[in-house]
């Protein structure tokens, strides 16, 4: 293999040029440290920089005794799926298209100003009506809104902002499979922290704090997979754990915020100097809405807004001007609380069939959200596919593992499940787990 070089830089270049040439490919193997130190007459020592180097830039993976490889483009898990009509889709995380409104019809509607180059990147009316929504939960910390293309855009933006590739980051476990993604799209060290029926646990946070995280991503309500929401007890306890780190950048991924059913309890504390509370408009307006609004300090928001200024990549003004006349609309804000409604409804619903069955979820881990978490007895992925050879698509609970363990539970996306489907999908369950009904 022609690598070449003196330097870790050197040796790390050649490398690079030969992936680029296509000399090395996605998956191959480089020499063993020795074996290349030996070759180039070089300390091991100055191998081992190079292959740090590249695995940096993400041009390597390391496997261990496995040696270092050539890494090719990461095959990130994400919400949505395509079944063809083959299987009933308890799996996709979609909420109910009949619960979304019309956004053709908002783009005609009100006022609209031609955002052009320069214009401001955030529409006046839509900033105005953030910052009265998001006052009553923040209080007066003088913090900013920016808006972006959605939750996990903000999420990536906001840790780019303050991270550098190999900074950990500490996240829920199970997690939000495009949390996951992120950061291991964009290098960063995943720290999982386990969460019970009440969010985050505090002595896994604290851990977590200690190990060297320098972000936090949280969801406080409606936790996707498991439908946790943080209650005010715990939020106070989380709220105490990051006080003592305020070099911490934490983020609040509040991404079902206008159709939950539970109260939302801030874990940042005051006077911390890196913080952002993200909601989405997805999950009520729809996901093809491509926008979030994002609270955040001072500084967090010029740096955000840098990256979104209207010289480059800013959220258009056309879908602003959509977003404020839905969120200002009295039909869609009454469309709004039934969709809340139904999705509880829904979620309930399902837990009773289950519930008919012997199949029990913990007292807890009542569900807020469009999914509810089923624990089993035995590993998810035979279940899964037992339950998808009978018509259904669910999703194992290993998918959302950030941590080194794997979930055995199911994550049952409800937000269209009719009774009559969850009166079929929980006998079939129980059937696959050899589970005898209840009378």
């Amino acid at each position: 293999m022609p690598i070449s070089g003196t330097t870790a830089a050197e040796i790390a270049g050649s490398v690079r040029d030969l992936i680029a040439s296509g000399e090395l490919a996605p998956q191959d193997l480089l020499p063993p440290v020795r074996t290349l130190a030996e070759e180039l007459g070089v300390n091991r020592n100055t191998v081992a920089s190079a292959y740090r180097q590249l695995v940096a830039a993400a041009e390597a993976v390391t496997r261990g005794r496995g040696g270092t490889a050539v890494a090719g483009v990461p095959q990130l898990a994400s919400e949505g799926a395509w079944f063809g009509g083959r299987l009933t889709d308890l799996a996709s995380g979609n909420p109910d298209p009949r619960l979304l409104p019309d956004a053709l019809r908002a783009l005609r509607g009100g006022e609209y100003r031609p955002a052009l180059y320069g214009s401001p990147p955030v529409d006046e009316r839509l900033a105005g009506w953030a910052v009265r929504q998001y006052a009553p939960d923040i209080g007066d910390s003088g913090f900013r809104v920016v808006v972006t293309h959605g939750a996990v855009d903000a999420t990536e933006r906001l840790l780019n902002a303050y991270l550098t590739r190999g900074d950990a980051v500490a996240v829920e476990d199970p997690c939000f499979l495009a949390s996951i993604g992120t950061l291991r799209l964009n290098g960063f060290r995943t720290v999982a922290v386990a969460v019970d029926g009440q969010g985050m646990r505090p002595d896994a946070l604290r851990a977590a704090l200690e190990s060297g995280v320098r972000a936090v991503v949280c969801t406080p309500r409606a936790h996707n997979p498991t439908g946790v929401s943080i209650t005010e007890e715990r939020a106070a306890e989380l709220w105490e754990v990051l006080a003592g780190h305020p070099q911490v950048l934490v983020i609040e991924d509040d991404h079902f915020w206008a159709v939950s059913r539970s109260s939302y309890h801030r874990i940042t504390p005051p006077g911390l100097s890196r913080w952002a509370l993200v909601r989405s408009a997805s999950k009520f307006l729809g996901p093809d809405l491509r926008l979030a609004l994002v609270a955040c300090d001072q500084e967090t928001a010029s740096r955000l807004g840098t990256r979104l200024n209207t010289g480059a990549s800013w959220v258009s003004g056309l879908l602003q001007h959509a977003a404020h006349v839905l969120l200002t609309d009295p039909d869609v804000i009454a469309l709004t609380a039934r969709a809340r409604e139904t999705y509880v409804r829904r979620g309930d619903r399902l837990l009773a069939r289950l519930g008919e069955h012997g199949i029990t979820v913990p007292d807890d881990y009542r569900p807020d959200g469009l999914n509810v978490w089923v624990p089993l007895p035995t590993p998810a992925r035979p279940v899964a596919d037992a339950l998808a050879r009978r018509g259904w698509a669910v999703q194992p609970g290993g998918l959302f593992t950030s941590g080194p363990s794997e979930a055995q539970a199911l994550r049952v996306t409800a937000a269209e499940l009719t009774d009559e489907q969850a009166t079929q999908f929980t006998a079939d369950l129980a059937d696959i787990l050899n589970l005898p009904g209840r009378p």
